[in-house]
């Protein structure tokens, strides 16, 4: 059996509240074989970002493991891309300047620097912009920078939170369609988190739901559609059907949890 790319088993976490402590996830496994794509979707709160912040390397667990390639997860590293929500480029820094600190920090020097950095935003669409600040950019295109430093050091996975989320609807559809063609064309493993069933069902080969209070993976839904996908497929009976199973699954959370605060009540 090939080993999964990304393992998560039996993860628990816990915050401190007052003098006692609340379990935010609780058992939670997932597998992501090689070159899959996932996202994780369910109600605010349900610790959607804290696994993610976990995975990244980013925050410690109380229980369980999570491995990469079989290796746990002791803190970041190279091995693992990470995109925000927040664009977290250095405002005095080109968007060139930009890609090229995270390579520097992998170990590339002179030549080699500049040409992954421009190779990078070329993937993205923005080589005319690679002299460009911050200030000169839009919401999308900072986004995108950020997407071409995450690609450019070559991660095993790259791990996605609502990285399209403060966008407009127009901007937020090309990013998505970007995004897609980056995936086809280099196939890594990916870990994406978002509120927009839509968006999760569009990009995903699998879609998996939290439950909340304490998040655990309540159902994992294969989206069937076949790649690639233009984006009109979303007006499609199957794609349809996808985004109601996938969006109902949800809404049960939200309504076990409105009665949960109403018996509190």
């Amino acid at each position: 059996m090939t080993q999964p790319k990304l393992s998560v088993s039996g993860l628990t976490k816990t915050f401190a509240r007052g003098s006692e402590r609340i379990r935010v996830l609780d058992g939670i496994d997932l597998e992501i074989p090689e070159n899959e794509f996932v996202s994780l979707v369910g109600t605010s709160g349900c610790g959607k970002s804290t696994l993610l912040s976990i995975v990244a390397g980013l925050e410690d667990h109380d229980t369980g493991s999570v491995l990469v390639d079989g290796q746990p997860v002791e803190g970041p590293g190279r091995d693992r891309g990470v995109v925000f929500q927040s664009y977290t480029l250095f405002p005095w820094l080109t968007a060139r300047q930009n890609v090229e600190f995270a390579l520097r920090a992998a170990g590339l020097k002179g030549a080699d620097l500049r040409d992954r950095a421009l190779e990078h935003l070329a993937l993205v669409g923005l080589e005319r912009f690679a002299d460009a600040h911050p200030n000169q950019l839009s919401g999308g295109m900072k986004q995108r920078v950020a997407i071409a430093r995450a690609l450019s050091y070559r991660p095993k996975i790259l791990l996605m939170d609502e990285p399209f989320g403060a966008l407009d609807a127009l901007t937020r559809h090309h990013m998505q369609e970007l995004l897609t063609r980056v995936w086809e064309r280099h196939r890594l493993t990916v870990l994406f988190i978002t509120h927009d069933v839509e968006e999760a069902v569009y990009l995903s080969d699998r879609v998996a739901v939290m439950s909340n209070q304490p998040g655990r993976i309540k159902e994992i839904v294969p989206i069937t559609i076949d790649r690639p996908r233009p984006y009109d497929i979303t007006s499609t009976p199957e794609f349809m059907a996808l985004h109601r199973r996938v969006l109902a699954s949800i809404r049960e959370e939200s309504i076990r949890i409105a009665q949960m605060d109403d018996a509190i009540g």
